[in-house]
């Protein structure tokens, strides 16, 4: 009988071979968790290799390894050097063939700010929000902070400064929408200012009462309407280069140092913004404020935004500063859509200040007032500004032109930004940022003549070592009726030393605003020997204070400006007066024969400032000579003033 027919040999294979499976299966099974924990082995190793990969540095040169990445980006570099080189050539040509010289003092292309002026600005909205006003003519030539803080916020903190955010928009919604008795109007005017009790038993803060009493509280409230589209508002407000360019007179620095959050569904709404900036009084004797904050933007309903600040404290970053106590409270703007393309601002400024430096005694009633950084400044100088711009893109009769000078309309808009940059010139050389060192020489008052030098290598400007002066006097008159003395022609060779008495003729105007005060002119001196030269200024007025800037500029200048083409390099060194109220009772409405500053009456604080090229080598060093020139100059200045203006000379 064959063993194949043996039933039980049968069996026996059968159980053979499943034992076999049975084996196999396992062996198997245990090879693919080996290979398994191999190849977790290996990720974990090829994890740990790029993490060491990214601390390497090159012996060599001390950098980061050169990777794939780092490679095409370094082509890219390259490839975008070559192309700014090859429009700087351009530029270069340009130049040379309008002023028939070559440039060669034109300083080298300057990196650009992290925070960029964006051209093309999509939240301006199109005509069915109302004209879209251009802010391309801002120049994005604002200065950056020198913050000395690491900016990184921990995600610990994140939560908490989001916090922060929502209680201080819901503070600020509470003071817009809150009047008697929390907000009052002492001296029955039109300005409004907390009602600190009041506000202490509405919004108790823990501590307040040990507060130290060298600080102070300035909280002020103001509305009005402003010729600009509620979108371009908010993108205003959380651009920081657009913030400081529209508003060159108020803030002399700002930057965005993180973006917490940004919009919900594409919009700016839920947008929370940790901003720097520093706020500033247009004379060397006021000191600046600076301050960290959050910025929250949030749609409240269809046609309604607020935009919220409140102060940070960073200073743990530093351990060598003092943490400064003064800060913002919850402050901001409510702005709401009204017909035709404006927008209702209700703008609420509340600070609490320790001033680590005492403001002259000349400017202490228009600080302690609150109007030097209030609520209506900020409105009255947006409210300008929106005006300025409008006026610019209105293609209507928005120029005279009294010689052919201002041919078109791109000749106009080339011409506004030249004068927008000399206004932010002379804004920032007169700031009392740590940034300017002033140094006090004796005479005139006891302002004295302030003066500081820097090294200017910036498009726009003269190359070399540039001297700037300035000095503060009071004169017992209003503020409109010295603005009105500086900005016409008919009366400048009483105050200008340069002129040597020669009369000047305006060739050309731009009209800037509603106020016939708010404009850009072009003026010629009546002097066979400066009939190369022509001096562009710009005055400006609203109910915080004046401006009356100038520059001189030669004529193959100006005709590449009235061409159309871009101005950005052409070099201006401005020189002008800032007219402000004096901060008393009384608007400053009438004349005196006192000369006293403290003397009770109201009158207008003026200061005088000039800018001089002391040399074109940036190695260059100041002479004693240049110091008492520009003494000589400021002191004579004023002199001519005050007797222009029949006010005491002492």
């Amino acid at each position: 009988m064959d063993s194949g027919d043996d039933p039980d040999a049968s069996d026996g294979q059968r159980k053979k071979k499943r034992y076999h499976l049975v084996w196999q299966a396992q062996h198997e099974r245990a090879d693919n968790c080996a290979l398994r924990a191999e190849n977790d082995k290996i990720r974990c190793e090829n994890i740990a290799m790029r993490e060491a990969l990214k601390n390497v540095i090159c012996p060599t040169c001390g950098g980061p390894p050169v990777t794939e990445d780092s490679y095409f980006d370094e082509q890219k570099l390259r490839l975008e050097n070559s192309r700014l080189k090859e429009e700087l050539d351009r530029v270069s040509g340009m130049a040379s063939r309008y002023l028939g010289r070559p440039m060669t003092q034109l300083p080298p292309v300057q990196p650009m700010p992290n925070s960029s002026l964006d051209l093309s600005v999509g939240g301006f909205g199109g005509p069915a929000l109302g004209p879209s006003l251009d802010l391309d003519l801002l120049t994005g030539s604002s200065s950056a902070a020198p913050f000395p803080f690491p900016t990184t916020v921990s995600d610990i903190e994140k939560p908490i400064m989001a916090n922060m955010a929502t209680n201080a928009m819901e503070e600020l919604l509470r003071l817009v929408q809150t009047d008697e008795p929390l907000w009052m109007k002492p001296g029955g005017d039109r300005r409004e200012v907390l009602n600190l009790e009041t506000y202490g038993r509405i919004f108790p803060k823990l501590g307040h009462q040990f507060r130290s009493p060298d600080i102070h509280t300035e909280a002020s409230r103001d509305s009005g309407l402003v010729f600009m589209n509620i979108m371009a508002l908010v993108d205003l407000f959380m651009d920081s280069s657009k913030w400081a360019e529209f508003f060159p007179t108020v803030v002399s620095k700002a930057r965005t140092l993180e973006v917490l959050a940004t919009g919900m569904a594409g919009t700016r709404s839920g947008s929370l913004l940790l901003m720097y900036e520093e706020m500033q009084v247009l004379s060397p004797v006021v000191p600046t404020r600076e301050f960290c904050f959050l910025r929250y933007c949030q749609q409240i309903e269809q046609g309604s935004w607020a935009i919220a600040d409140v102060s940070v404290d960073l200073s743990r970053e530093n351990q060598f500063a003092p943490p400064s106590r003064s800060r913002r409270l919850p402050s901001g703007s409510l702005i709401q859509e009204m017909p035709n393309g404006y927008s209702k601002v209700t703008w609420v400024e509340h600070m609490e200040i320790e001033e680590r430096t005492p403001v002259h005694r000349l400017y202490r009633d228009l600080v302690d007032s609150g109007e030097a950084f209030g609520a209506q400044r900020w409105l009255a100088t947006l409210q300008r500004m929106c005006e300025r711009f409008a006026c610019l893109m209105a293609t209507g009769a928005s120029s005279r032109d009294l010689g052919g000078v201002i041919p078109s309309h791109e000749g106009r808009r080339s011409m506004m930004k030249l004068s927008q940059r000399m206004i932010n010139n002379f804004c920032a050389s007169l700031s009392a940022s740590n940034g300017n060192r002033w140094t006090t020489l004796s005479g005139l008052n006891d302002v004295g003549v302030r003066v500081t030098v820097h090294k200017s290598a910036n498009l726009g400007q003269p190359n070399g070592v540039v001297l700037s002066a300035a000095t503060s006097i009071w004169l017992p008159m209003s503020s409109e009726r010295v603005f009105s003395f500086f900005k016409d022609e008919h009366t400048r060779a009483q105050w200008d030393v340069l002129s040597s008495g020669n009369s000047v003729q305006e060739v050309a105007r731009i009209i800037n605003g509603s106020h016939p005060g708010n404009c850009i002119s072009l003026l010629r001196a009546l002097n066979a020997s400066q009939n190369n030269m022509l001096i562009l200024q710009e005055s400006c007025t609203d109910a915080s204070g004046s401006l009356v800037v100038y520059a001189p500029i030669d004529l193959p200048a100006i005709n590449i400006v009235m061409s159309g083409e871009d101005p950005s390099y052409i070099p201006l060194l401005p020189s002008g007066f800032t007219i402000l109220p004096d901060g008393r009772p009384g608007g400053g409405g009438g004349a005196t024969t006192s000369s006293n500053p403290m003397g009770g009456s109201s009158g207008s604080l003026i200061t005088v400032a000039f800018q001089i090229l002391v040399s074109s080598l940036p190695s260059a060093k100041l002479n004693v000579e240049s110091v008492t020139t520009v003494n000589n100059l400021i002191s004579t200045t004023v002199q001519q003033i005050k007797a222009a203006l029949n006010c005491p000379s002492g």
